[in-house]
């Protein structure tokens, strides 16, 4: 690439030469606008050039002749005259059609006040000022190239310039190579020290080929910047390209100064942004402080419960910043561009309409948070799957059922549904574990007492299962053909079993003592009236394990 430029850059200069060479028989006009036919449309006005200078615009009729061809005439007249002068003195006089432009005494063009530009602020005077001046200058440059003195004056220019360019060129390259590699070693030897888990989190080489890319960018922004004024250079070094070199000068200063300009207009509403987020940093610093002590135990809040301290305090800080956004939004530059405008009407739309979801599942999760109907930690029952809480997330809860299978579960689904929190009561009354329950039916010819002393001691040898608070037995329903019965019982969290596993004992301890006992466990169904009553004699109410009120053992 760099090769490619420099025998671009060779070639320029040689064209440079050659046409310095040849400057001598360059006339000193050119003709900016081709004589009209009889078929040409005419325009209303034409530029008179004078070695690729603009001299003046004409813009009325003389003696019926069009703008267009006066500038050719004029054009001419020009050239012939200065193809024999020795001074090349440019001046005007005053007669009564309006300013007679001269050179040399002889005239050249006449300068009318139709020929002002009615929509600029000069007069007739100040046109006639400027066109004398910008010939004057067009004599000047055209005499001057002609000389052997100036083409070897910019000869010289070209080729200083010309090894100024390569020898810039050739150090920014260096230069490059040098950063490059010093950022390479630098991303390497800091992002090693950036670990998690023994793991590095950002791959250095992805660093270094940013680093990379963004240095190539500076890099050929430079070499542009540097062609861009070696050119404006070699043209300005021409009396006839002079006029482009300066133009570019101008481009390129005109440039800078509309950024510069831009940046200093922006600056007053920059600092009131600054300032908004300066105010917002110092709030939220504030909050911090106070939950701070409101974590450490310093400060008691009724209504903030501990596990609550730390997300409402992310809340809070977030809501700071957002409000502080919306604040200083107007303030921020470029926030009055219709382009800006164009994005913030999108973002609005995408929020609109395809975050709703999320937005509803963000607030269902606010709502569990702090309405506090389930907490990490209790065992709870959602929509048909039982669980222990392990995390509660912005959009959806994470339970692990008593069989290990984790279940996320979307906050809505657990705002818009019934759910039993089977920890919550034993939390109330200050005691640790949750309820464990399960139920059985049995015949009408079985004792109801018996049936419960032996559920009670089926929940006495289940291990996990403490009985204190004791085991509840509520008989649930009056069936047709059998009763059922409901133990429940209060299982500790200490123990290394999941509530599946102590449910699973518990129903083989319950079959256990069932058999031990010699009462089956079903749910009769027949038709029509059994040969004998089923009915529980008295003496049988009492059957082992059952005891009597007062505690004497069954007759």
């Amino acid at each position: 690439m760099t090769k490619a430029l420099g025998r671009w850059i060779s070639g320029a200069w040689l064209s440079s030469l050659a046409l310095l060479a040849t400057a001598q028989s360059i006339p000193a006009t050119q003709p900016a606008h081709p004589q009209p036919g009889p078929a040409t449309a005419v325009e209303s006005e034409a530029s008179l050039k004078v070695f690729n200078r603009e001299v003046a615009v004409l813009r009325s009729d003389l003696f019926g002749i069009h703008p267009a061809q006066r500038v050719v005439r004029a054009e001419r007249e020009i050239e012939r005259l200065t193809g024999h002068v020795t001074e090349g003195r440019v001046d005007a006089v005053a007669n009564e059609l309006g300013n007679v432009i001269r050179i040399d005494g002889s005239m050249v063009f006449i300068l009318q006040p139709g020929d002002v530009d009615p929509l600029g602020a000069q007069d007739l005077a100040a046109t006639t000022a400027a066109a004398v001046s910008a010939l004057q200058e067009a004599i000047d440059a055209s005499q001057a190239s002609r000389t052997q003195g100036f083409i070897l004056r910019a000869a010289g220019i070209v080729l200083l310039a010309t090894v100024v360019l390569f020898g810039l060129l050739h150090g920014l390259g260096r230069l490059r190579q040098r950063l490059a590699a010093r950022l390479e070693a630098i991303a390497a030897r800091q992002l090693d020290r950036l670990t998690l888990g023994g793991k590095t989190l950002v791959n250095a080489g992805t660093i270094a080929r940013m680093a990379q890319s963004a240095l190539t960018l500076i890099y050929w922004l430079l070499v542009a910047l540097i062609v861009y004024e070696w050119l404006s250079l070699m043209l300005s070094t021409l009396p006839y390209t002079r006029p482009w070199g300066e133009e570019l000068n101008g481009h390129l200063l005109d440039a800078l100064a509309g950024i510069g300009l831009a940046i200093l207009g922006e600056l007053p509403d920059l600092g009131a942004a600054l300032l908004i987020f300066f105010v917002a940093w110092l709030f939220m610093r504030a909050a911090q402080s106070i939950f701070e002590r409101i974590e450490q135990g310093v400060l008691e809040v009724v209504w903030l419960d501990a596990e609550l301290v730390r997300p409402t305090r992310r809340l809070l800080i977030v809501a700071i910043w957002v409000f502080a956004l919306v604040m200083a939004y107007p303030y921020l530059p470029g926030a009055q561009t219709d382009a800006f405008k164009g994005v913030s009407v999108i973002l609005g739309l995408m929020l609109s309409l395809g975050a709703s979801s999320l937005v509803g599942q963000a607030a269902s999760g606010l709502i569990l948070m702090y309405a506090r109907t389930i907490r990490v930690g209790e065992y709870v029952e959602v929509d048909g799957t039982q669980g222990t809480v392990l995390e509660m997330g912005a959009f959806a809860t994470r339970i692990r059922t008593g069989t290990g299978l984790e279940v996320s579960i979307p906050n809505a689904s657990i705002v818009g549904s019934a759910v039993k929190n089977y920890s919550r009561g034993l939390r109330a009354s200050g005691k640790a574990g949750f309820v464990i329950d399960t139920s059985v039916t049995i015949g009408y010819d079985t004792s109801w007492r018996q049936v419960h002393a032996m559920l009670q001691e089926a929940a006495a040898r289940t291990p996990g299962i403490v009985q204190e608070p004791p085991p509840q037995i509520h008989q649930t329903a009056l069936s047709d053909f059998y009763v059922e019965y409901r133990l429940s019982c209060v299982a500790l969290p200490e123990q290394p079993r999941p509530r599946a596993e102590v449910l699973t004992v518990l129903h083989g301890c319950i079959q256990d003592v069932f058999n031990e006992y010699g009462v089956q466990i079903m749910s009769p169904n027949y038709e029509g009236d059994p040969e004998q009553p089923k009915l529980v004699a008295p003496q049988q109410w009492y059957v082992a394990p059952a005891t009597r009120p007062g505690g004497a053992p069954a007759g």
